[in-house]
């Protein structure tokens, strides 16, 4: 039977909860830092939900304090009980906790050595944890949590092409006072780096070792991370770092996925 208000044909073939738990999903997700506050016919028109569907699913939602009621309006923000549940998923959604899965698949997918890396306020780029090829010989970080310069190796470029506000100009500025040609092909690095959505770095940092270096992006689609697979010069060249690129691309989407970033398509999770 279709209750009172409900438009007849959202309740054909309802689940006995389940899509009362979408529809409340879809009103939450209609939030967002461009839509904070919203009221109960803009919420409709948001899940193409009636009225009245919207207004029983608010009113419960504002009950239990995932939303809340603005003062002296009829519209909604979301509710004082999503803090608490933010700061215990961003205890577990964190880079320590869900890259070392991630890692870990891609060094056995690759066969290589994985590195996570990022960039501090300094700026300084700093590596901060690996997971080891099974290779005699293979590339092992020994400088872990050691600050390096910003824009060198691959990693370096992939988080300086993405940082925030000045910090690149700021980083090339100084640069180029001491040495303006390593400025210029640096700034020439980063754009590629932006335009193709990696790095490559050919015994640039270290010797006798080449890297391939991508984005991992938060909820808030920033770059917060970038992944490498670190390789011998004498096992591999650009060639086969390009060959690893997928493999990379879809390892970064998952770690990116489990911190919340939201792409048109979800990325799979790691087995």
């Amino acid at each position: 039977m279709t209750a009172p208000g409900e438009n007849p044909a959202e309740s054909v073939g309802r689940p006995s909860g389940v899509q009362s738990i979408d529809r409340a999903i879809a009103i939450l997700t209609a939030f967002s830092r461009a839509r904070p506050v919203l009221g109960i016919s803009e919420l409709a028109r948001h899940t193409d939900l009636t009225r009245g569907t919207t207004h029983r699913l608010v009113s419960s939602l504002a009950a239990h304090g995932m939303l809340a009621q603005v003062p002296g309006s009829t519209t909604y923000s979301l509710g004082p009980r999503l803090l608490g549940l933010a700061e215990a998923a961003r205890d577990q959604l964190s880079l320590d906790v869900q890259a070392p899965p991630i890692m870990s698949w891609l060094r056995d997918q690759t066969g290589e050595t994985v590195g996570l890396h990022i960039l501090d306020a300094l700026p300084s780029r700093r590596t901060i944890a690996q997971v080891e090829s099974l290779h005699p010989l293979r590339r092992t970080y020994t400088d872990l949590g050691a600050a390096l310069p910003p824009h060198l190796g691959s990693p370096g470029k992939v988080l300086l092409a993405h940082a925030p506000g000045t910090v690149a100009q700021d980083v090339l500025a100084d640069l180029r006072r001491s040495d303006p040609a390593e400025a210029d092909e640096v700034a020439a690095a980063l754009d590629r780096a932006r335009a193709d959505g990696y790095a490559i770095s050919i015994e640039e940092r270290v010797k006798g070792v080449v890297a391939l270096a991508v984005p991992v992006r938060d909820h808030n689609d920033a770059v917060v991370a970038a992944l490498t697979v670190s390789i011998p010069a004498v096992r591999a060249g650009r060639p086969e770092l390009l060959a690893m690129l997928p493999l990379a691309r879809e390892a970064a989407a998952r770690l990116s996925h489990r911190l919340g970033h939201a792409p048109e398509a979800p990325a799979p999770e790691a087995d």
